[in-house]
């Protein structure tokens, strides 16, 4: 109990660290990973386990008397997770474990702040709308301290942005798809989704479009850890975000006809 209260007791006191240095209020969130490293006794080899994990807001942590609280009671009310044996190294699951040496990941644009009012989504360049994506769920994740960062373009149907969730029950890896279609979504598209959710890893997918999706898409996404957004499901995700915009797909084809 004395090792696991001094266990504790770093992490709070590291995270209250942080957070009292974030003058600039940049910091909403902290996932703080205890790692291990050490000699497996079976083996003789080094290893290294995940040994604690909290995911602790700003907001709530910067209530807490650190003063007067009982580190392990104080862990646990924020939810932590840690290991019960210490002694034998038995791991946890982190929190949130995020890979950022994944080599798709690229700079992220700023496109949402040239949306306005006039802005047909439905026409707008592929590459700006996962741009788009990936800013408005940002905003989406944010609350809870999660991430996303966006794919490098390839326009191969994979993954055009990554989120990061950081809730202990409905968080993880979260796969998103954009889809600027001026026509109805296959379900093709859908079972594609499907099979990158498994391939990545993740625990649910996304696809969000322009368009919308016939019943077949919608039957196969039934009981799957699938999430579809039509395009007046994204006009109102914008919108709850403080953005306007306008969706006319006609309008678009015509264009793209033009264009072509």
């Amino acid at each position: 109990m004395f090792i696991r209260g001094m266990r504790d007791q770093v992490c709070l006191r590291t995270i209250h660290e942080i957070f009292e240095a974030d003058r600039v209020d940049a910091v909403l969130s902290v996932v703080m990973n205890g790692i291990v490293r050490f000699v497996n006794p079976a083996t003789g080899k080094q290893a290294e386990t995940c040994i604690m994990s909290l995911q602790a807001n700003k907001n709530e942590f910067l209530k807490i008397d650190l003063g007067n609280v009982e580190p392990r009671a104080c862990f646990k009310a924020l939810k932590g997770v840690g290991s019960s044996k210490l002694h034998s190294m038995v791991s946890v699951a982190p929190i949130v474990s995020r890979p950022f040496d994944d080599v798709r990941i690229v700079e992220g644009l700023s496109v949402v702040q040239d949306i306005d009012g006039t802005s047909n989504l439905a026409s707008m360049d592929w590459e700006e709308f996962e741009h788009l994506i990936r800013e408005i769920f940002e905003k989406e994740f944010a609350s809870s301290g999660g991430e996303v960062k966006v794919t490098r373009a390839s326009r191969d149907g994979g993954v055009d942005a990554i989120a990061y969730d950081p809730d202990p029950i409905r968080g993880g890896k979260i796969v998103i798809q954009a889809k600027r279609y001026t026509s109805t979504v296959p379900v093709s598209a859908v079972r594609e989704l499907a099979g990158t959710v498994q391939h990545e890893g993740a625990t649910k997918g996304i696809l969000v479009t322009t368009s919308s999706y016939g019943p077949d898409a919608y039957e196969f996404a039934k009981n799957k850890p699938l999430t579809l957004l039509n395009g007046a499901n994204l006009l109102h995700l914008l919108f709850k975000h403080g953005h306007r915009a306008r969706i006319n797909l006609s309008e678009a084809r015509a264009l793209f006809k033009a264009q072509s």
